[in-house]
């Protein structure tokens, strides 16, 4: 959720996109292109982790109603930044890509009126998702991820998200129905007294300590440049508005169950139980939901096992629009094929399956 290693603090010389000062981070600007052959799995040419896929076609109704290629977008940790996705934006190659940051950090932390509830959130960030005019492909990790959950279930662009990426999403009201779990929640809602009373006391090197010893769960501490250290020394006083947030969401269950996404969820063996347990827990309540789970990755997962997770991001958005340009051939079939052929029973309505493999 909001644990933030020193990658993410620091400032890169050598970008490989492009960067747009106002209101956030990393932007892409060249669109899918429409007409592209179907899209292959990954080939690595040497480098690691660095995915050559080629690209599916693009094209379906936008927010206008007309015609408009999808766009990629990702929201990153609390503490971060959108420069947290910078290989991920090399890796998709100029594609229509936006990673703005998230109210209270990044270029967006001037002020102190930030939101304290994930719809807020997304209210903030609607002068990035009015830019996605097609579809979109929705990432998140942790915080990021809980608001990514949000947009997707309960928002005016939810019927818009054509695949979701959820890794290690914040959702602790979902750890709330068994007493074994609810043990979890009282851990998470622990340390988030613990954070918040410290940075409303003024001891906001206590509160960073607390919080990073929290997200290391078993892994290693990270160990932080100074300059690193500083910067979310700056920053951690959004955190009391981050952890109400996400312990203000109710129906995570519900609105999981509902949810008909394309969803890959992925998570690491060194995170904090808690988050490992919201993905389990998840993975069961998606319908179809894909599951990747990292044994030797912590809750940073998407930084530090860039090279393993972004190939698997790629994948899961290629065949979510294969199955997009799927959905819409059989839908132009039918409209050539008259009122009798369509009105032939469809197939069996689809199995709930859990997809469920490490890449350990």
């Amino acid at each position: 959720m909001f644990y933030i290693c020193s990658y993410c603090t620091g400032l890169s010389r050598n970008l490989t996109i492009q960067w747009n000062p106002l209101p956030s981070a990393i932007t892409t600007s060249r669109a899918l292109p429409r007409n592209s052959p179907s899209p292959r799995r990954s080939r690595h040419d040497g480098r690691a982790g660095q995915a050559r896929l080629l690209r599916p076609r693009t094209s379906r109704t936008g927010l206008d109603g007309t015609h408009a290629a999808a766009s990629v977008v990702a929201l990153h940790c609390s503490l971060g930044s959108g420069r947290q996705w910078t290989k991920l934006a090399a890796a998709l190659g100029g594609d229509r890509f936006m990673a703005p940051d998230i109210s209270g950090y990044g270029v967006a932390a001037c002020g102190r009126d930030w939101p304290r509830t994930l719809d807020g959130e997304i209210a903030r960030l609607e002068p990035w998702l009015a830019k996605a005019d097609g579809p979109i492909h929705l990432i998140g990790h942790s915080y990021g991820a809980a608001i990514a959950f949000r947009l997707a279930t309960a928002s005016p662009y939810a019927q818009h998200v054509r695949s979701l990426t959820l890794i290690e999403p914040v959702l602790p009201t979902l750890l709330r129905d068994t007493p074994a779990d609810a043990r979890l929640y009282d851990r998470f809602a622990r340390i988030a007294q613990i954070v918040s009373k410290d940075i409303l006391d003024g001891a906001v090197m206590e509160a960073v300590e607390a919080f990073t010893a929290f997200w290391a769960g078993s892994g290693p501490r990270e160990q932080f440049s100074p300059s690193g250290r500083l910067r979310m020394i700056e920053q951690a006083d959004k955190l009391p508005c981050d952890f109400n947030a996400a312990l203000d969401l109710d129906g995570v269950a519900e609105a999981a169950r509902a949810l008909k996404v394309p969803t890959l969820l992925l998570s690491g063996g060194l995170s904090p139980y808690v988050t490992q347990r919201i993905v389990a827990k998840l993975a069961a309540l998606i319908d179809g939901a894909e599951l990747r789970h990292l044994p030797g990755a912590g809750h940073m997962l998407p930084v530090t096992h860039a090279d393993r997770v972004n190939p698997e991001i790629l994948r899961h958005i290629w065949r979510a629009e294969e199955l997009a340009n799927l959905e819409l051939a059989k839908l132009e079939l039918a409209a050539d094929a008259g009122p009798a052929d369509a009105a032939r029973p469809a197939g069996s309505a689809r199995r709930h399956l859990v997809f469920r493999r490490s890449l350990g």
